[in-house]
């Protein structure tokens, strides 16, 4: 009891019984740091279980259960009837020696590398830290419906299905066709298709969806069509892929079409990008003629159409017309879509619908990024949409996120009045908000992140035409709305009356 350990034990380890974490594991990560830091040397001798228990105060199994941890990572040596003797982990590295080097640089990890290699500008990040309370974005759904409490059990069971370690042992792809099968099916429930499993590409994200595409579709110098304000995502993946961004003017019909035919010749223009349920940034709907217009001339002209479809499955008034890719006769249409936005993003799952032989060779090249996949979740979506779950999510969701967008149309009427101008859209978790007269946006955003309300860049869109916001609302809850648009009105506010003094100078 009075030995040095012994007391170095009772004065430095401390413990918590109601941690989640089992005591044995805490006092045993303790130890490893005093040995670690030298309090301990190797060779010393540790107070026996009987000892320890008593200056510990836990009884005697937590202090066997502590020492055959800490013989479990090597870090003691228990030797019967002698004692528990401190170890060190056995180095089975040995270090390169650098003699031509300082000794405080030769295992210092190089800050640049020795040799050249490619950078890309389109591929920097665009993201943008903030302490600020609240975060308006372009449009996401709010995690805090995410139904934690079901999907730890529809996780959990999908984990225990014995046919999973038969799937994962084994290369051949039509064993996995189950969670192929019940998507086509609702898909072509929901969205009007006759596809089948092998119409279908599975991925990560809409994101790696488009990337894979691209990939596929592009080479250096082709021209790719997209909305005159466009998603800036897809953007950097085309510009990666090397192709030439070429823009259309959208209007209240949605993208151009005819623009498209009189300012590009047939073999002009490799594929064309558009969100034509809800076009990005903008929301308006790609109008009926015009996507007949559209397929027709993508026959026509020899390109491929890209349909990123993120937010079909939020629709608050009447039906969502159905996606260019259900009347696509032609195979022009390749289409991206995302499943379970009502689900944690690391959950959710994207998907490309295409003709076979696109699908195929997608597959091929999906292999290189992404081999291994997610069993797991592929078999929870398979059940989940087999009973319905997925379903119900959607609509319970979409009756929350209908009732935040009525709350912050009302709430803009009150305080902006006819300073700002915005349509109400049928659906999706954002709206358009367009400014008259023009402000300067970055310095609305300045002021507002002061009065804690952060707006990225990205949503911002200003340029000679254009003085607008992507107000995405999915993500705040009524309160939070009325809170921020507030703000957004002080702010506006702040910057007109700078504005209105500094004119007369200017």
């Amino acid at each position: 009891m009075n030995s040095p350990v012994s007391a170095l034990f009772k004065k430095l380890i401390e413990f918590d019984k109601s941690n989640a974490k089992p005591v044995y594991v805490q006092v045993a990560q303790q130890i490893i740091n005093l040995i670690q830091r030298g309090y301990i040397t190797k060779g010393t001798l540790l107070p026996g279980t009987r000892i320890l228990s008593k200056v510990l105060a836990v009884h005697r199994n937590t202090a066997v259960a502590i020492y055959d941890e800490l013989a479990s990572q090597g870090w003691v040596e228990i030797q019967p009837n002698k004692g528990t003797f401190v170890l060190f982990p056995e180095q089975n590295i040995t270090k390169i020696k650098a003699a031509s080097y300082p000794v405080s640089t030769s295992f210092a990890c190089p800050e640049e590398t020795g040799f050249a290699f490619q950078k890309t500008f389109h591929l920097a990040s665009t993201a943008q830290a903030t302490q600020a309370k609240y975060v308006i974005n372009d449009g996401k759904p709010d995690l805090r419906l995410h139904p934690t409490y079901q999907f730890s059990r529809w996780y959990s069971a999908a984990m225990k299905r014995k046919s999973l370690i038969k799937k994962w042992n084994r290369t051949d792809e039509s064993l996995f066709s189950v969670f192929e099968a019940q998507l086509s099916n609702y898909l072509n429930a929901t969205r009007g298709f006759h596809i089948k499993p092998g119409n279908i590409l599975s991925t990560r994200s809409t994101e790696m969806s488009l990337y894979v595409v691209s990939q596929l579709l592009l080479k250096p110098g082709d021209v790719v069509l997209v909305g005159q304000l466009s998603n800036y995502t897809a953007n950097m993946i085309f510009q990666q892929a090397g192709a030439s961004i070429k823009t259309v003017p959208v209007d209240g019909d949605g993208l151009d079409v005819d623009y498209i035919k009189t300012h590009f010749i047939k073999g002009g223009v490799r594929c064309v990008y558009l969100c034509a349920q809800r076009d990005y940034p903008t929301t308006v709907t790609l109008s009926a003629d015009r996507r007949l217009k559209l397929l027709q001339l993508a026959k026509t002209f020899g390109f491929a159409v890209i349909e990123d479809d993120f937010d079909y499955d939020f629709q608050y008034e009447g039906s969502a017309k159905l996606p260019l890719a259900s009347a696509d006769a032609s195979g022009h249409v390749i289409y991206l879509g995302k499943l379970g936005q009502s689900l944690f993003p690391s959950f959710q799952t994207g998907f490309v619908v295409a003709p076979d032989s696109l699908i195929s060779e997608a597959k091929n090249y999906l292999q290189l990024l992404d081999q291994q996949g997610d069993l797991i979740q592929k078999q929870m979506f398979a059940e989940l949409i087999s009973e319905g779950e997925i379903y119900r999510l959607i609509k319970k969701n979409s009756l929350v996120y209908k009732q935040r967008r009525d709350c912050l149309c009302e709430e803009l009427k009150i305080c902006f009045g006819d300073a700002i101008q915005w349509d109400v859209p049928s659906g999706g978790l954002a709206i358009w908000l367009r400014f008259k007269p023009e402000i300067p946006l970055v310095k609305l955003a300045e002021v507002a992140e002061i009065k804690d309300v952060f707006i990225p860049k990205t949503i911002l869109y200003q340029d000679r035409d254009t003085c607008a916001i992507r107000f995405g609302f999915g993500h705040l809850e009524e309160v939070e709305i009325k809170t921020v648009v507030k703000t957004l009105k002080a702010s506006y506010d702040a910057v007109i009356n700078e504005s209105d003094i500094k004119a007369p100078v200017l």
